[in-house]
């Protein structure tokens, strides 16, 4: 079967099962409501990597520092990622990596000194490279890697560098038509550091033969501190998050569907009737629990921001504020996206974008219920699995249709965040990444005896 007609019924599948996920915003408001037990309390974990409630299991599948069939290494601090079907019923996973190299120069693709950096590599780098402070130079360290993954033999089949020379590749979002959009969360400037300006986007098609993707910029979909994108499969609009604190949500609408690298306009979201509405609920709550707010949509200029500016000059103009836009998922006509420390005690938010309607979706304010959450993704038989990245114990954290929320793991490693979740196009295995250890596992288990 064709590569992209198979996603297109995967993510229609996914997109069908989310729909209950609707009725949630009335349940919010009682917090008496808000817990289940979903799969079960957590179990210890006698390796000390994952707590999985009873009949689930974990294997660890890939991690940072291993060579890869390319030659090259595996990088190291996985972030968001994304699922696509591969041949044969693979899965192809394409994962970023959330590389600076003044910060972990160590962490990259090419081994010590960069001795497996080559010059046919070099040509397909963004940036190839940046001084560090010391006076020595590495390559820009950031961009993705592709990994296909059998879900019945549970074992990975190859993987590969896909795209390399960017910086802080955090999240991202797939592509209704087989691809993965990788964002730079970063604004650094062109300077004596590095030859290229960063904080753009960088598509990567879906392949399953070791390729490395020469690194192109999108550059009208903005410069700003990027975090993920959600693609709209009927109008082609590319929706985009911030993460910043007074961070704004933008669409980006292409001349040619499909075809981003061909330039298109920039918009960011407004709310009709309450100009440079804050909706961070800090100081007072701006918006309620279920609100729905009709939203229009405000042209963007000097998109490329040599001052960093973007999202000051959109509230400026009337756009609305938003707290650390970051994980975003399109599902049934809506796109979902969270914000990291959004509401009156910083826990978080979680929002609906339904054609020109704004929905708060969830505002728990209570970190046992979640503690900001980060990337997130939709399971195909309807719940919200939300990444925490909080200041204390890392959890995955689910949200059933009916608007319960409840606990699918615990880091039992460390404090790092969880990224990436996705679910295999199957729907057999959920994948994530613990960040900090380079670790990537997939999760099996009773998925449909949820309480």
């Amino acid at each position: 079967m064709d590569t992209r007609r198979q996603f297109l019924r995967n993510s229609t599948a996914i997109a069908i099962g989310f729909g209950g996920l609707q009725t949630l915003s009335a349940r919010l408001a009682q917090k008496d409501s808000l817990r289940t037990e979903g799969y079960g309390p957590l179990l210890p974990d006698k390796a000390k990597v994952l707590e999985l409630p009873k009949g689930f299991s974990y294997k660890i599948i890939s991690k940072a520092g291993e060579k890869m069939d390319d030659g090259l290494i595996l990088p190291g601090k996985p972030d968001g990622m994304a699922a696509f079907p591969g041949p044969n019923g693979t899965t192809i996973l394409i994962r970023n990596h959330e590389i600076n190299p003044a910060v972990n120069p160590s962490l990259g693709p090419f081994g010590k000194q960069n001795a497996l950096l080559t010059d046919a590599i070099r040509t397909k780098m963004y940036d190839a490279d940046t001084k560090l402070k010391e006076g020595s130079t590495a390559a820009c360290l950031g961009g993705t890697s592709t990994m296909v993954y059998d879900t019945k033999s549970h074992k990975v089949v190859r993987q590969f560098l896909s795209l390399t020379g960017t910086l802080k590749n955090c999240a991202g979002g797939l592509t209704p038509w087989g691809s993965w959009i990788t964002c730079e969360e970063t604004t650094d400037r062109a300077s004596k550091t590095l030859a290229q300006d960063h904080g753009y986007n960088f598509e990567v098609p879906v392949t399953a033969k070791p390729t490395l993707t020469k690194a192109v910029p999108l550059k009208a979909m903005g410069r700003f501190n990027h975090e993920a994108v959600a693609v709209d499969p009927k109008t082609g609009i590319v929706y985009e998050t911030e993460d910043r604190g007074d961070g704004l949500i933008y669409r980006f609408i292409p001349k040619v569907k499909r075809q981003l690298a061909k330039g298109g306009k920039l918009q960011a979201l407004a709310v009709d009737g309450l100009p440079s509405l804050d909706t961070r609920n800090w100081e007072k709550q701006s918006v309620e629990v279920g609100a729905k707010l009709p939203v229009k949509w405000l042209d963007m200029n000097d998109v490329e921001s040599p001052k960093d500016d973007l999202r000051q000059r959109g509230f400026k103009k009337g756009a609305a504020q938003f707290a650390r836009g970051e994980g975003m998922w399109y599902s049934r006509d809506s796109i979902y996206f969270a914000c990291t420390n959004g509401g009156k005690k910083k826990d978080g938010q979680v929002w609906r974008l339904n054609g020109n309607t704004l929905e708060l979706f969830a505002e728990p304010n209570d970190e046992a219920l979640c503690d900001n959450c980060d990337n997130l993704t939709v399971a195909p038989w309807g719940d919200l699995i939300l990444c925490e990245d909080g200041g204390a114990e890392q959890f995955l954290v689910g949200i059933t249709p009916e608007g319960k929320f409840f606990k699918l793991g615990r880091n039992a490693k460390s404090n790092s965040e969880f990224a990436g979740a996705c679910f295999s196009p199957d729907g057999t295995t959920l994948f994530v990444n613990i960040q900090h250890a380079g670790l990537t596992l997939a999760v099996t288990g009773p998925w449909a005896m949820r309480q």
